[in-house]
């Protein structure tokens, strides 16, 4: 398994003889990012916003996951649980957010999408088991970076990889990467292209902190 990721919340996970699944496709007019360009069999959103639910950068026709629900697509086991998300622009409203817990060769991969609250433990107990855990950590709308470390020490996942974090290139006012890192215990970590993993085994036993390095050159 390969995961790579394209900023904000968007990441790529395939394998050479399985589907590939894209999450939270951005919009860049919105992002700020550059243009994404991916094709993909299998594309979950976790919510119904520009910086998330832009499908036209996914060139081809994938599966959509807009909805919470358990999905089988070609081998790919998919398990999407919907939160509620109370909007910090409006109290009285609740933003739907979606969860996604993607068993990919018996590795479960959970992108948390817009979660901006720590989970209960009936939720964390619907993700089950997580291998590797997609946290937002920048706070806006979603997680900040305090509350990205609680919910991670709740879920124990094997590895985290934040998402959804300031960048230079973002438009989006969002923290910086090193807050949550502090939170982690962690002064820097080195970012790499992309995570690959081979085996359940060849996971760590405690928690890891992977930070993937947003592509700046062409692909």
């Amino acid at each position: 398994m390969e995961i790579t990721w394209y900023g904000h919340s968007c990441f790529r996970i395939s394998n050479h003889d399985t589907k590939t699944i894209v999450t939270d496709p951005f919009d860049h007019r919105e992002v700020g990012l550059k243009p994404l360009r991916l094709k993909a069999d299998i594309v979950t959103i976790s919510h119904d916003k520009p910086g998330h639910n832009f499908i036209a950068a996914v060139k081809s026709e994938p599966y959509l996951i807009t909805g919470p629900g358990e999905y089988e697509i070609g081998g790919v086991f998919i398990t999407a649980i919907q939160t509620q998300m109370p909007s910090k622009r409006n109290n009285n409203h609740e933003q739907p957010n979606l969860l996604c817990v993607i068993e990919y060769l018996g590795i479960t991969v959970a992108h948390l999408g817009a979660l901006n609250r720590v989970l209960t433990q009936a939720e964390v107990e619907a993700l089950g088991p997580v291998h590797i855990a997609l946290v937002p950590v920048g706070g806006g709308d979603s997680l900040n970076s305090a509350k990205a470390a609680e919910v991670v020490s709740l879920i124990e996942p094997n590895i985290v990889i934040p998402m959804h974090y300031a960048l230079p290139e973002s438009q989006l006012n969002l923290e910086p990467l090193r807050k949550f890192l502090k939170e982690m215990g962690l002064t820097d970590v080195e970012p790499q292209p992309a995570l690959k993993i081979k085996t359940v085994s060849s996971l760590p036993e405690d928690t890891r902190v992977v930070v993937l390095d947003y592509p700046r050159d062409e692909r």
